[in-house]
């Protein structure tokens, strides 16, 4: 069953220290984009990276549209993955919507995890009535998901440049594209409703244990009013927002994010 599991999620373990960082990606890419990131924490910590099935090199067998209906199937995944390698005081370092997932997964199990670092996050994407600001209409989101399904590709194409917010390193957009033209078809899809239509604002309050929300000044998906409504209704937050553009800091800003992090980590020690 270990095996199984390892194999399934295509999960990696370097590092040298006995602290396990567990690194989640978010929609559409795959634990590759961590690799500027990575090694600046392998020789103090243990580090582990995966994929979500249908995502990077993850298998697709196991995929089930009902466990997928929801965040928490996704969240089940990183509490398997903790589990077959008896993972504890876990550093759960999650990118975009894996940010959630992982809040999901701190709720469900939290003497299992010392701390979860959301890189740009958001709790919920669409604008509300009562005042909450996510940055999308429920129009551009329903048109958003029409035209994945009827062009995934151009989609991604169309798409990268502008999560990405880095003009100047059209590398850095082909890359995403790339990731996003990999991912299984109708993975993305069902993947992609469950994200931005999705609302874990009532999750928030419920956050077990401390958080660090790292935020981009300029953020297409994810803009900064998120950030801080995230930072004021989880308690034992702390926010950061970097000075940078794009929604994967990770990859257009990876000494920012890495700084931020050990700083964060350093403090909360």
């Amino acid at each position: 069953m270990t095996a199984d599991i390892l194999r399934q999620y295509n999960v990696t373990v370097t590092g040298q220290g006995i602290q396990p960082m567990l690194f989640a990606h978010g929609f559409g890419c795959d634990q590759h984009m961590w690799r500027y990131v990575i090694p600046a924490f392998e020789a103090t910590h243990r580090v582990i990276r995966f994929d979500y099935l249908g995502h990077g090199d993850a298998s697709l067998e196991a995929y089930n549209r009902e466990r997928y209906a929801s965040l928490h199937g996704y969240a089940q995944d990183i509490l398997d993955i903790c589990r077959t390698l008896d993972l504890r005081r876990v550093i759960l370092v999650g990118h975009s919507v894996s940010s959630m997932i992982g809040l999901l997964a701190c709720i469900q199990e939290p003497d299992r995890f010392e701390h979860l670092i959301m890189v740009s996050p958001s709790a919920r994407y669409l604008n509300d009535a009562d005042g909450y600001f996510g940055g999308f209409e429920r129009d551009d989101i329903d048109g958003l998901l029409d035209t994945m399904d009827g062009n995934f590709s151009g989609w991604a194409s169309a798409m990268a440049p502008v999560i990405m917010s880095n003009n100047d390193r059209p590398q850095l957009s082909q890359e995403l594209t790339t990731a996003f033209c990999k991912t299984d078809l109708d993975v993305a899809r069902q993947f992609a409703r469950v994200t931005f239509l999705g609302d874990n604002r009532p999750d928030l309050p419920n956050m077990p244990v401390p958080a660090l929300v790292i935020q981009a000044q300029d953020d297409v998906l994810a803009p900064v009013e998120v950030g801080r409504y995230i930072a004021s209704h989880m308690p034992h937050s702390t926010l950061c927002i970097l000075p940078v553009m794009g929604h994967c800091p990770h990859l257009s800003a990876p000494h920012q994010t890495i700084d931020t992090i050990r700083d964060y980590l350093a403090t909360a020690a």
